[in-house]
């Protein structure tokens, strides 16, 4: 076990350097990067809360709170490779589920929604499954027990409250997809879109647009004519 956690943390540290463009070496990433220093509490409070040290784990994750501004539940399950950058105000709920090579940015929330059962019991998972290399944008909003597929990219704020397929790009609230690569994109996109993407969305208003300025020249040839 602790060789395990000796080699995530690597792959945490790794993660940081690859994807943080201020960063220029292991050293700085060790020193100065909140989000690795938040996912190294958390994997010490995870190794203690499967050892059934409950209290102690709990412990650790709020003096990790109180030090990064970051939020990880003890009980989550985090793959390797986990990058958090710039993390303030990021929350991880207790029965979240993350993949390999996973980017949040600051004020991501992992959030959990009570699911009953049809006999109305709660059940037991209550926050988001995020498959590998996913990219969540800041102050977006993952609710409930949905999954994101493997190389999803999640926007800035989207609020996202169902399944997102692999491979696609959503925005917006709530979110939408905008767009959807064939396999694994490998080129890295900051907060999780591509500046050249565009979203449909977009293409419906212009076309409405166009039908409403139609429809008014219309109606100014009839009330002329009429006159």
């Amino acid at each position: 076990m602790e060789t395990k956690n000796k080699s995530l943390i690597s792959s945490d540290l790794d993660s940081v350097v690859a994807r943080d463009p201020a960063t220029e070496n292991k050293f700085y990433a060790a020193v100065f990067s909140s989000g690795f220093h938040a996912i190294v509490f958390y994997r010490f409070a995870h190794f203690l809360w499967q050892k059934n040290l409950k209290f102690l784990a709990r412990f650790i994750s709020s003096l990790a709170r109180f030090l990064t501004g970051i939020e990880i539940h003890p009980a989550a399950v985090i793959g390797k490779g986990f990058f958090i950058d710039h993390g303030m105000g990021v929350v991880i709920g207790e029965t979240s589920e993350i993949g390999d090579n996973v980017t949040l940015y600051q004020n991501v929330t992992l959030g959990g929604i009570k699911i009953f059962d049809r006999h109305g019991k709660n059940t037991s998972k209550r926050h988001p499954t995020i498959k590998n290399n996913v990219i969540i944008g800041s102050g977006a909003q993952i609710l409930g027990p949905i999954t994101i597929g493997e190389n999803a990219k999640i926007g800035s704020n989207a609020v996202v409250i169902k399944d997102v397929e692999k491979n696609a790009t959503v925005v917006g609230i709530a979110a939408h997809q905008v767009q959807k690569t064939a396999s694994s994109n490998k080129v890295f996109c900051a907060y999780g879109v591509d500046k050249n993407f565009s979203d449909p969305t977009d293409g419906k208003i212009k076309a409405l647009k166009s039908e409403l300025d139609a429809l008014k020249a219309q109606l100014a040839a009839f009330q002329k004519n009429a006159k």
